[in-house]
């Protein structure tokens, strides 16, 4: 039983409710009460406040991210192009393009390297099936440009200079809606166009 001469409990006033804290109403429902002083009081009432919002809205459970990994698929194809502009005369396509603006054609071995990025699936073990991504990369760009004139017969590269960086591009462009199909973000598209020079894409 309280006391006669023990200092009253303060009032705490809800801010946003602009009522009496459940502290001052039900007060004979603490225990020791004599011992909490105005501080402990202000702080139990938040404790108090912050456990109702928590269960009047639960936050909901938060999905285990799984480590996110990178994956390359290396593929090959040959192809010839020539470097030149149209509005140029060769002299002019030579200073500029050098060998590469032969107007006989030249060709090369390429190397294509397609880098995915993903959460590694915990039920399989891997970001996504090479197999899948293979199948894309055949059928969307080496099936259309292998063994063929990049400046005549490629439709994707039609009115386009085929320079490495400029394949690279439109390669990504061929790749990128197919590789997020499944679930996962295309990378990088590299293109090794000689053991000396390559091209590397990231995306716009």
């Amino acid at each position: 039983m309280q006391s006669e001469d023990a200092a009253p409990l303060p009032t705490i006033i809800d801010p946003q409710l602009e009522t009496e804290s459940p502290l001052q109403t039900n007060r004979n429902s603490i225990p020791n009460r004599e011992l909490l002083n105005p501080s402990t009081l202000i702080l139990l009432y938040c404790c108090l406040k912050r456990a109702k919002e928590l269960t009047l809205h639960p936050k909901s459970k938060t999905t285990k991210r799984m480590p996110t990994a990178f994956l390359t698929r290396r593929e090959l194809f040959n192809a010839a192009h020539r470097l030149h502009q149209p509005g140029l005369s060769d002299e002019a396509n030579f200073e500029l393009y050098g060998k590469c603006s032969n107007p006989n054609w030249h060709g090369h071995n390429y190397t294509l390297w397609v880098t995915v990025k993903g959460e590694v699936d915990p039920q399989i073990g891997y970001v996504a099936n090479l197999k899948e991504i293979s199948k894309i990369i055949r059928e969307e760009v080496t099936e259309k440009i292998d063994h063929k004139n990049l400046n005549l017969e490629v439709d994707f590269m039609r009115g386009i200079i085929p320079s490495t960086e400029n394949l690279a591009i439109a390669i990504w462009k061929q790749l990128e809606p197919h590789i997020k199909a499944l679930g996962i973000e295309l990378h990088c598209v590299k293109i090794e166009e000689t053991e000396n020079n390559s091209a590397e894409f990231y995306g716009f």
